[in-house]
């Protein structure tokens, strides 16, 4: 089962340029910046890595790689005005990786050195050599292909978000969030707010001789609510981030952001049980996008289409939904979080077209599967960190808007529900099942909206739902920037969007 969570919706961009070219200059930027925090100071260089690439290539594989990685970060979290916890950590290491037809020998370090940097590639080789398929943590312990530099994008700027604000400010911002949330409405009881910051620069060398680097910042501002009303109380969320420094973090944004948690709080104060059958069900535009990554995106990812474990295995060019449904992911995206100037393989990041207008167009790859298709990757390949193996995983992922309005699509409703928000959702990637879980939803008579209901969950089947969607909005919005991916153990960043979209006759689990 693969999972998603995050805590809101709405989408916001920020003013930093950013250029969708490829640039071999820039690249040559972030391995400067790269080489002197994950090579100088260990002693290591260039040369270094094609000796360990050429070790690794000595006894034949179809690929091989070295991913270097230095991730420092921050937290902060305040409740009822104060500091609950702080934390900050550096990590750093290098993964070895050679592959041979469908077999991967993949080893890890958290020593950078060149000692450990040949053990690794030892222990890779052999490993290749007696035809495993396995991951190891390495201990201690020729010339390969001319440097080539990889082209890049530049989707945001390579600042330290963990410096762009000292601990006193950032405790700061916190206190205006929680004094801003409690001012909202009386029945507001408890505020909790946290702070999260990553600087992470990734350095990747291939066995082809490519060189690429990144450098990414990420942060994320979230905001909890407890509303208590006759001795009922329900809680509300909200947040967003992306890659950029915290002067993203504005008072008009931080405001909009205790706003909708309250909102959503005092909402679910109102909420009656939700009714349970095959209903019409309208999906609000950003966040609830969840409905696309969980129900069709991982089932487009290239290693389970390989494997035929994917229900849209072996269906390109066919119709798996409804005309109008044009489905992307599209790492390319200024600032936003799911989107990367390269992939943890050194590939850069793609606008990929999966769904055209109801056609299933291709799926998202990383190397390996790709070479195993005879397609190009896609540059989808993720990893958590260095000490974990690359696979095909989203980045943005959502559909684009159609030409109806949002309220024309609720007003369309006889009886049904409007869900705004969800908690969250899980896909059986074999049959496509999926479930989602409503944290924000309405019941709709006669194209009215009557009373917001708690307990909703949408229960259903990715293709056959996206074949029941007849109306598109033109409202496509994007989600605010705090989406988490889980797959096989590792947690990437993400992003979703839709528009607000009609599927008829699906199935919602309630409590009524």
């Amino acid at each position: 089962m693969t999972q998603l969570q995050s805590h809101s919706a709405g989408s916001r961009r920020s003013a930093a340029a950013a250029s969708l070219k490829l640039s071999t200059a820039s690249t040559t930027e972030r391995l400067a910046i790269a080489e002197q925090l994950l090579l100088e100071p260990f002693g290591l260089d260039r040369g270094h890595l094609r000796r360990a690439l050429a070790e690794i290539a000595a006894h034949g594989a179809d690929d091989a790689d070295l991913y270097f990685q230095y991730t420092r970060s921050e937290g902060w979290s305040l409740e009822e005005g104060i500091v609950k916890t702080g934390s900050f950590s550096i990590d750093q290491g290098v993964g070895v990786r050679a592959v041979s037809g469908e077999k991967t020998a993949f080893a890890y370090s958290d020593d950078i050195s060149a000692a450990s940097l040949l053990d690794a590639a030892h222990t890779v080789r052999s490993i290749a050599s007696a035809g495993a398929n396995a991951r190891v943590k390495a201990g201690r312990v020729g010339k390969g292909p001319a440097a080539k530099i990889a082209a890049s994008r530049s989707l945001y700027v390579g600042t330290d978000p963990i410096a762009t604000m000292d601990s006193t400010a950032k405790v700061a911002l916190l206190e205006k969030v929680e004094k801003l949330a409690k001012a909202k409405d009386p029945r507001i009881v408890q505020v909790m707010a946290g702070l999260a910051m990553e600087y992470d620069v990734v350095m990747v060398a291939r066995a082809d001789g490519t060189l690429a680097a990144d450098v990414r910042p990420l942060v994320r501002l979230s905001v909890s609510v407890i509303a208590e009303q006759g001795g009922r109380r329900e809680t509300g969320s909200s947040g967003g981030g992306g890659r950029f420094g915290l002067a993203y973090f504005d008072d008009e944004l931080i405001d909009t952001y205790a706003r909708d948690a309250v909102q959503a709080a005092l909402t679910n104060l109102d909420a009656r049980p939700a009714p349970a059958g095959e209903l019409t069900v309208v999906l609000g535009p950003g966040w609830p996008g969840i409905l696309l990554h969980e129900a069709i995106g991982h089932g487009l990812e290239g290693d389970f289409n390989r494997k035929g474990s994917s229900a849209f295995a072996g269906r390109i060019g066919q119709r798996v939904a409804a005309k109008g449904v044009t489905v992307l992911d599209d790492g390319t995206m200024a600032d936003r979080r799911g989107s990367l100037n390269v992939d943890d393989e050194g590939n850069p990041s793609q606008r990929n077209v999966l769904i055209e207008d109801g056609i299933l167009k291709g799926y998202i790859q990383d190397s390996l599967n790709a070479r195993l298709m005879k397609v190009k990757p896609t540059g989808n390949g993720r990893r958590e960190s260095y000490a974990h193996l690359p696979m095909p995983r989203m980045t943005n992922t959502y559909m684009l808007g159609g030409d109806k309005a949002p309220e024309e699509i609720v007003a369309s409703i006889k009886k049904g529900l409007y869900a705004t928000n969800f908690g969250g959702g899980q896909v059986d990637i074999t049959s496509g099942k999926f479930v989602f879980s409503a944290s924000e939803a309405f019941w709709v008579e006669n194209g009215k909206i009557q009373y917001p209901v708690k307990g909703a969950t949408i229960v259903g089947n990715g293709p056959d739902a996206l074949k029941r969607v007849s109306m598109i909005g033109n409202d496509m919005r994007l989600d605010s920037g705090v989406g988490t991916c889980g797959k096989e153990g590792q947690s990437v960043p993400v992003g979703v969007g839709q528009p607000t979209l009609r599927i008829d006759g699906i199935t919602v689990g309630g409590t009524a």
